[in-house]
């Protein structure tokens, strides 16, 4: 996008919901949210507080999501609800170039309103949905505690129906749209209190204990008071001209974010690849992205089977046991040591830029318990015509911090914080002033 749009983007955006509107009197630096993950789905939800008088909202977090969506259809009451109406800046700043009429005149059912598609990728459900605004509230923070509470008198958001939270976590009303776009949650915030356009996420291993979302500039300190903001590597975000995650989104880039992993190394040595598959092809297939809504990294075949064989002859001597679905390689847990970082198995390195780039992946991440006395490589087969060669998923970025900077399209990562002797479940939410 030209620097020129950028700032009309901003300058339209600002003109409902803007740092003034959203708080006269105190300013935050940074926002917080937790995120958990959800013990029998493996998705990682955060809590957002929304409508009036305020209710906290679970949603299911999407890294790739195009924006908020919310279940209107049932239990939606709030006093400060507004439709964004036909032609007005609020329906054009999304894009939308549909508009509809319904005349029960409820949360999700207005006279001339736009429309845009919440989409559950999980489901692959998307249904037209009405575009509105309503109060939110977030507690700031210093990047070591949580603050004040702010809040944003007119958040965009897309009504969405019951049926659409189908295979979602439970208690889940929603899906928060975290992607590589103007109306997604980061970018509304970053807008409404003046933030550089970046966002962070820890995700924590635990079900039990909390990650954290960060909104804004750092620092990011986890408890006994590490500050990872300054032990961060980076890398370009790629763009891909294409989004494999949904239906085109009026014809823009694809929300996701892809990194440009260039080789993989097991114990330091290069795997054989086809490495035309790393790059993205212009029709948006190739490349390697992001997911919080995958549980495990996903290989397309070819560099899959390379991948496995390669981790698998690093450790000939360790006994090898009866593969446990979706997993093809599995290890008798009693034979693998165990270390800081998780069993004692061969680092896994994604090659980045330059040969000295690199997200190194251990134990903890690479390997995951499936029984008292089996342990299997937790990454999976995605198959020969995988649509992106490479989706790093869930299990893969515990106890990972990783920085999205759209401002500089760049991601920042910290690889395992357990040498740090920390972890994403560190941060000290239970301090607020």
């Amino acid at each position: 996008m030209a620097i020129a749009s950028i700032f009309l983007f901003f300058y339209t955006l600002l003109t409902f919901i803007s740092p003034s509107t959203a708080n006269t009197s105190y300013h935050p630096k940074a926002l917080v949210l937790p995120v958990t993950r959800d013990s029998v789905t493996c998705q990682y939800v955060t809590l957002l507080h929304q409508r009036t008088p305020l209710v906290p909202i679970k949603l299911t977090l999407d890294l790739s999501g195009q924006f908020l969506w919310v279940d209107c259809e049932e239990g939606y009451v709030s006093t400060t609800y507004h439709p964004a109406h036909c032609h007005t800046s609020q329906c054009n700043i999304t894009g939308s170039k549909f508009c509809r009429d319904c005349f029960l005149s409820r949360p999700g059912c207005n006279y001339n309103t736009c429309s845009l598609f919440p989409n559950n990728i999980l489901t692959h459900i998307n249904e037209v949905g009405e575009v509105a605004l309503d109060v939110v509230s977030i507690h700031s923070t210093d990047g070591s505690n949580p603050r004040k509470m702010v809040t944003i008198p007119n958040f965009l958001f897309t009504c969405g129906h019951t049926d659409l939270l189908k295979g979602l976590a439970s208690g889940v009303k929603g899906m928060a749209g975290f992607g590589r776009n103007e109306i997604s949650v980061p970018s509304l915030f970053a807008s409404a209190f003046g933030f550089h356009i970046k966002f962070t996420i820890c995700l924590s291993s635990s079900t039990t204990s909390s990650g954290v979302l960060f909104f804004g500039d750092g620092p990011y300190v986890f408890l006994p008071g590490i500050d990872v903001s300054k032990s961060l590597t980076y890398t370009p975000l790629i763009k891909n001209p294409d989004n494999s995650a949904g239906p085109i989104f009026h014809a823009r880039l694809g929300a996701e974010y892809f990194i440009g992993v260039k080789a993989i190394r097991i114990n330091e040595k290069p795997i054989p690849l086809n490495t035309s598959l790393l790059s993205i092809g212009d029709e948006g297939e190739g490349g390697t992205k992001i997911s919080t809504l995958n549980p495990y990294t996903v290989m397309e075949t070819s560099i899959y089977h390379a991948f496995v064989n390669a981790f698998a002859k690093e450790l000939a001597d360790v006994p090898k046991v009866k593969p446990v679905a979706p997993f093809e390689l599995c290890f008798n847990s009693k034979s693998l040591g165990s270390t800081r970082v998780g069993p004692a198995v061969p680092s896994i390195d994604f090659v980045l830029q330059s040969k000295d780039v690199l997200w190194r992946i251990f134990g903890a991440n690479s390997m995951v318990q499936v029984s008292n006395e089996v342990s299997c490589l937790a990454f999976v087969d995605g198959g020969v015509e995988a649509t992106t060669s490479i989706v790093i998923g869930g299990h893969q970025l515990e106890d990972n911090l990783l920085q999205f900077d759209l401002t500089n399209s760049r991601l920042g990562f910290s690889s395992s914080l357990l040498f740090r002797e920390t972890t994403c479940a560190n941060f000290n939410f239970t301090s607020t002033t």
